[in-house]
Order: structure tokens, then sequence, then C-alpha cells
């Protein structure tokens, strides 16, 4: 239900949740758990914005009450790069629709698998066209784990924080700052991991692989810093930079030496003491949500392992990062998912495969798929390219309805969305299997260290 004003919630509150000062203290957990988060999550997304602001605190309150903290992964990756594990690939979902339900299902699969390993992010394109901005995310994402009974970190992370190459070619400086207020947007939102993605910005015309890479080392280092100095007290953000644009050539060593050398020294100019990056995205040979053939089926994929490998030796053994990430790898065949910790990949980033699942779920109502896929055609045909089918129309577009169709599928009778979850759920039991990073949850409690965060109590709270 949506509540219409501050004394509804107050009234649905009322013997669950007491406020006292600026604490919320769980009086029934019981009815809480049952039925009150489920309300207050979804007040958090569709209410107007002042109950939004009020129950996404409540939701972050209440978090950090029950043991469960947004989370930095940098102390994992600091003990991947010093040797003190290995063979285990951690699995980054990008969650576009359905954040909820698929949420829940994901920190199932992790209690279930006793994993504690895993991350949920959001690209900068998908902000937009899913209409999930950081706040929101965060919220829906703490909101799940309340459900399911989950402790300990989170790990939320802005993925592909990306440099328009084409905007940076005109304003140079407005872009940089667009990226800085998302960033701190983001990191006020709890987001403690955030990958810059400059690599928009090589120029393989230039005659050298420095000067390749110069500006992506540059706009890296200086967002790299601006991360730093608005990073909460006593946490140290997780910060990925890229080499190899997705879809485009595969990266070499020589380009994640230059890149990283002079990323050093452009951060170096900024503050000596300045933490530098946990990871590197490269570029092995795969394109994000894959490649659609006329018939709407995924084009099997050529992956070089060895360039994650190789790369991962180099950086941890000259500049002590945690090692190399794989994107686009959700629609690989599930045989591939194993040679991930094989080959020493640090960080795998999937998507478009829980995607997959939604839509071409038996459960999903056949009038909406076909309400949204009937909206692509009319409002988004000016993306079609003359050579695709329209099964490739509509498999490479289908993720932008997820946005304005957000409430609808939320509006779903609860056992459809039930059924989804649960097929979601398996997908997640599989890919901690093939990853290694079942039975993770004593690792991660020994080198990530929590740290309780307040954040800005609404003026309206003191309604309640």
């Amino acid at each position: 239900m949506l509540y219409k004003d501050v004394k509804e919630i107050k009234a649905s509150l009322n013997g669950i949740l007491t406020l006292d000062g600026e604490k919320i203290k769980i009086a029934d957990s019981d009815k809480f758990n049952q039925k009150t988060i489920d309300e207050i999550v979804y007040n958090a997304v569709f209410g107007d914005q002042e109950i939004r602001e009020i129950c996404r605190w409540v939701i972050w309150e209440c978090s950090q009450q029950l043991a469960i903290y947004p989370s930095s992964i940098q102390g994992l990756y600091e003990a991947r790069a010093h040797g003190e594990y290995s063979n285990i690939t951690v699995p980054a979902s990008n969650i576009r629709g359905m954040t909820y339900d698929t949420a829940r299902a994901l920190f199932r699969a992790a209690i279930k698998n006793n994993v504690k390993a895993f991350i949920f992010e959001i690209a900068r394109s998908e902000i937009g066209y899913t209409d999930q901005k950081p706040s929101e995310y965060t919220a829906v994402v703490l909101g799940a784990a309340l459900k399911e009974g989950y402790k300990g970190p989170v790990f939320i992370q802005g993925d592909h924080y990306q440099v328009s190459a084409s905007k940076f070619s005109k304003d140079s400086a407005a872009e940089i700052k667009t990226l800085k207020d998302l960033i701190k947007e983001s990191v006020d939102s709890g987001f403690y991991n955030i990958d810059i993605d400059a690599s928009t910005l090589v120029d393989l015309s230039k005659n050298s692989v420095r000067e390749q890479q110069r500006l992506n080392y540059e706009v890296t280092a200086e967002l790299s810093a601006f991360i730093r100095s608005i990073e909460p007290e006593g946490i140290t953000v997780s910060v990925g930079g890229e080499i190899g644009e997705v879809g485009k050539k595969n990266s070499t060593v020589e380009e994640l030496r230059e890149f990283l050398k002079g990323f050093h020294e452009e951060l170096g100019k900024k503050g000596k003491s300045l933490k530098g990056l946990s990871k590197i995205s490269v570029q092995t040979g795969t394109t994000h949500g894959g490649v659609p053939l006329p018939d709407g089926k995924i084009a099997e994929v050529k992956l070089d392992f060895n360039v994650l490998k190789d790369l991962s030796k180099a950086g941890r053994e000259e500049f002590s990062i945690g090692g190399t990430v794989q994107h686009g790898a959700s629609t690989l065949p599930e045989e591939a998912f194993d040679k991930f910790p094989q080959f020493d990949t640090v960080e795998v980033h999937l998507a478009t495969g829980f995607q997959n699942i939604i839509y071409d779920s038996s459960y999903f109502p056949q009038s909406l798929r076909e309400e949204i896929y009937g909206y692509i055609r009319n409002e988004l045909k000016g993306e079609k390219k003359d050579s695709d089918s329209e099964e490739q129309f509509i498999y490479k577009t289908r993720k932008k309805g997820f946005g304005p169709f957000k409430k609808k599928m939320w509006d779903m009778p609860e056992d459809i969305r039930k059924k989804i979850s649960e097929e979601l759920e398996q997908k997640f039991n599989l890919l901690f299997k093939k990853l290694n990073v079942a039975n993770t949850k004593k690792l991660v409690e020994d080198k990530v260290k929590v740290k309780p965060v307040k954040i800005k109590i609404p003026q309206e709270i003191k309604k309640l």
C-alpha cells in the first residue's frame, strides 16, 4: 500500500517500530519482517518525496541496528593482491528490474551457500533507463537483506561510471562535473565501491601505448582523488579502473602497465598518501548483453581467459591490485564460469542473464510482456538498425522497459513474483558454486571491516 502522508506511516509502524531521538528501535520483529518491511520498501520507491525520504532513512537505520552494513570490498581485494587467498571470483550483479524480488533471491542464495563475497551494482546508464537512483537502489537492497534475515557487509557498487567521449570532447569540465555529482550522490547513498570507466577516452591512433591511455588514466586519477575526498571516515571506497572498452579489442599487459604507471604518477600529484585502485577491468572478447543473432539467440563468444590471468598477475605483482575484472559475462555458457576462478579473475559482472530470466520466464504475464514490447516498438523505434531483425531489436532494447514499467512489474501478483524470484535464486546458486564463492563468510569477515555510518535524518521524521 502507498502511504498517503506521515500520519499514515506512523499508524502503520505503531507498535512495530519506535523512534528514540534519531534512533529507530524494532519493537516487534515478527510483524516488521512479515509485512511492514515490504510496505516500507514499496513506499521508499513509489511514495511521494517526503515519504520516500522517511522510508529510506528507516530502512538504513533498521539495517544498522540488525548488523547489515553497506561496505567496501577493499580489504578483500587487498588480501588477494597479497596472495592471502586465490581461486575465487566475486560476482557483481546488475539488477535492472524486479529489484526487491531479485535482491531477495540473491540474499537467500547467499545465506544457503554461506556466501559473503558478492556485489550489487548498477551502471550509470542503468540508473537512467531503469529509473533507479542510488538512494533508491540502496534502500531496496537493504530492505531485501532485512526481509531475508541476512547479516554482515553488503557491497553496493557504482558500475561503469563511464565518461561520455562525445560530451567530454565538447566540454570536458562539464562531463567531469556530472560524474563527480553522480559519485557524490552514490557515496552518500552507501555505494562504497565505484568503478570508473574512462576507457572511452583511449585513443588507439596515438603512437605510444602511454599516449593512447593518457586521457584514461588522467581522468581516472582525478575522479579517484575526488572519491578519496568524500568517502566516509573509516571507509576506503574500493575504486576500479578500466583499460579496455567492452566490445573493443582485447587488452594487453603493456596497456595495463602504462595505464597504471600513468595513473599512479597523476594520483601522486594530488596527494602522496592517496589509496589507488583495487582492480582493473579489461577486455577479453565479450560484449555487454551478448551478440544477438537474427533469430534472437546469442552468438557464441570466443573469450581469451589468458588475458585475465596474465593481466591479473602483472597487476598484483607490479602494482598490488587485486586483479582483473570481466564484464559482459552473464550470457556465457555455464561451463565458462568455472574458468574465471581458475584464471585469476577477481570479479565478474553479470546483468543481462538475470534480465533474460525475468522476461523469458513462463510465469511473467504475457499481456505485460507484450505491452512492454509494444512500447519498445513504438517509442524506441529510432534505435532499430536497418540490419536488425525484429527479434534482435527487441532483445537489445528490452532492458529499457524496466524503467517505464517498474511499478507494473512490482504490482504483479505475489505468487508470480515469487516464482520468478525462485528461478533467479537457482541461477544465483549455480553462479556461487561455479565462481567458488560458497563458504566465503569467514574470509570476508576476516578481511572486511564493517563501519556503521550515520546518514542525514529527514526533517519530516520528527512528525512520526
